[in-house]
């Protein structure tokens, strides 16, 4: 039978290749009929985009084997398959999930179902895998598999009015027990955007469990996900008082209090503590409200009274070093990370990165250089490479800090990571004409890298090339016409040599489109408003940036604008208070000697 199908597929040539390709269609078929009687195979998730497990117990295998159809693999059907098989062996998985659907139809088959339920997965159809889970679902109504599968593709499309009789159905079956199920729905649900729907359903979810703290907890949760406080604040006080020692509440009623009122949700986490003394998530938070509200050394005395509580425990001594840190408590920082260290922390290489950082804050540099060369590998191989090659260039090594970086081994992406290092170390050293050279060396080598590309335009600025810069970042514009500081570096050029405005305007306000909270951006925007004459809008913009990033730069800008307008007493007021962030900036110090020679 096998090579009366292969004849009708093919000539005699192209039999040979078609015969392995029939292995793997009985492959296939074996698999079909092995579904009631094994769990199915781990590797299965590579082929579908479905976070749902498929479990199947041996009372479902066996139930499943008694309720089986009867298939007949007719010609017609094995042909079928074979085509489907060889689709998506040939990378036409789209094919394949349309036959396979049309064959789950027609047979009614859940073995056929759940294959083509499979392979809509991987032909990322997502229509057809619902349908197909449906049939699954229809045709072996008991099985658990089927209906997590089905309940999962439809939140995942987003159709939760649809998914949440289901969900009622797994909640019913107790397995796992409704508790554990209740708190992982607010996290499913999360897939929908409509947040206001998934409140409703998550109350109604929640109703016949109302005794279980969990199901008050799951509410608050989705409560809190709307933006509705009253709701989220009612139902975990509910949960606490079903369950007064349990963390959870305690903490998200917390976070929900720190959203109006820091002395509120400071008060909860310490009658909490009162209660609980040990509990070490609760007084990490408290330590974090503390710091939040300036509130440095009660802070301290948290981190202290943590450290001491739990000697053994790594992560914590390492959240506790990395609080102290934040406090600019640097010996408490400094003794808290090397214990967490010398326990075996599970991120070694964040901790020397962190005891690199508060060593040179100490200016204490040859213990800065010894913890960031030991980083050796991580996220933060290249920021430790690139601080240590800074602290030598501080000392005045510059070239040996180039030396360093050159010599630095890393991945390609790495070594350009590395390479505008070392440019930045030139800049900083005010070696523009050097940093030109070396980007555009490595530019001549890549000439589509956006990275070189940015920030070749970036010196050539400081040295006046503009006819680079433009070339530049009209090229990467053209490739990524999402990168927002691309589109921003040239508008904010054009403002600031008041050429081309409504062009400049353009470009400024598609990177703010891009980036709505880079508040370097918005201080562009602020300035082409400037440049334009609309004074109002300029100083809206600038003083949201300002309040958000205080810097130099945007310092010089707002303080400008200020005087313009007349608010000369304020405007010498946010250039005081820039000089002191910013002492070094360039902008500023030549904004100052226009207005204040």
């Amino acid at each position: 039978m096998l090579i009366v199908v292969c004849s009708q597929v093919c000539g005699l040539r192209q039999r040979q290749w078609l015969l392995r390709a029939l292995l793997l269609v009985c492959a296939s078929l074996f698999a079909l009929s092995a579904i009631a009687q094994s769990a199915p195979a781990e590797d299965d998730d590579d082929d579908a985009d479905i976070e749902a497990p498929i479990q199947v117990t041996p009372e479902e295998r066996a139930s499943a084997t008694a309720r089986l159809p009867t298939l007949n693999l007719s010609p017609s059907l094995l042909y079928d398959l074979l085509l489907s098989e060889i689709a998506i062996q040939r990378g036409n998985a789209a094919s394949a999930a349309r036959t396979y659907g049309d064959l789950a139809r027609k047979t009614r088959d859940p073995r056929v179902a759940r294959r083509a339920m499979e392979v809509a997965g991987y032909a990322q159809a997502p229509q057809l895998a619902v349908d197909a889970a449906r049939i699954w679902h229809d045709t072996d109504p008991t099985s658990v598999g089927a209906l997590q599968t089905l309940t999962a593709l439809l939140i995942g499309q987003r159709r939760i009015d649809e998914a949440v009789p289901l969900i009622e159905k797994l909640l019913a079956l107790g397995n796992p027990p409704a508790a554990d199920s209740l708190m992982q729905l607010p996290r499913l649900l999360a897939n929908n955007p409509d947040r206001a729907a998934n409140l409703v359903a998550m109350r109604r979810l929640a109703a016949p469990y109302l005794n279980l703290p969990q199901a008050h907890y799951a509410v608050a949760q989705s409560a809190a996900a709307a933006d509705n406080t009253t709701q989220a604040l009612q139902s975990v006080r509910e949960a606490a008082r079903l369950k007064p020692d349990w963390e959870a509440p305690a903490l998200l009623e917390a976070q929900l209090l720190q959203r109006t009122d820091v002395a509120q949700a400071q008060a909860r986490l310490a009658t909490y503590l009162a209660a609980q003394p040990k509990s070490s998530e609760v007084r990490l938070a408290y330590a974090r409200l503390l710091a939040i509200d300036e509130k440095n050394s009660q802070a301290v005395s948290q981190i202290r009274r943590l450290a001491e509580d739990f000697p053994e425990r790594a992560d914590l001594q390492f959240a506790g070093g990395l609080l102290a840190a934040q406090l600019v408590d640097y010996p408490l920082a400094d003794t808290l990370l090397q214990r967490a260290l010398q326990l075996g922390v599970r991120d070694p290489n964040t901790v020397r990165y962190t005891l690199g950082q508060i060593a040179e804050e100490r200016k204490a540099y040859p213990d800065a250089l010894g913890w960031y060369v030991q980083v050796s590998g991580g996220t933060q191989y290249v920021a430790s490479r690139l601080r240590h090659a800074h602290v030598q260039a501080k000392q005045g090594n510059l070239e040996q800090a180039r030396a360093f970086l050159r010599a630095a081994p890393g991945s390609e992406a790495q070594r350009i990571q590395l390479l505008i290092g070392e440019a930045q170390l030139l800049r900083d050293a005010q070696q523009h004409k050097e940093a030109f050279t070396l980007l555009g060396e490595a530019l001549a080598a890549q000439p589509e890298q956006a990275e070189l590309l940015y920030e070749h335009a970036l010196v050539a600025e400081r040295l006046e090339r503009f006819d680079v810069l433009e070339a530049n970042l009209k090229k990467l514009i053209t490739a990524r016409p999402d990168h927002a500081h691309a589109l921003n570096a040239l508008g904010y050029s054009y403002a600031d040599r008041n050429l081309r405005l409504p062009e400049a305007k353009s470009l400024i306000e598609r990177a703010v489109k891009l980036a709505p909270d880079d508040f370097y951006i918005l201080d562009s925007l602020g300035w082409v408003y400037f440049r334009l004459g609309e004074i109002g809008k300029a100083l809206q913009h600038l003083q949201r940036a300002f309040a958000g990033r205080p810097d130099g730069e945007i310092g010089a800008h707002l303080g400008e604008v200020l005087w313009v307008s007349g608010q000369r007493d304020e405007a010498k007021r946010i250039w005081q208070e820039s000089l002191k962030i910013s002492p070094e900036n360039d902008t500023l110090k030549k904004t100052l000697q226009r207005f204040q020679p």
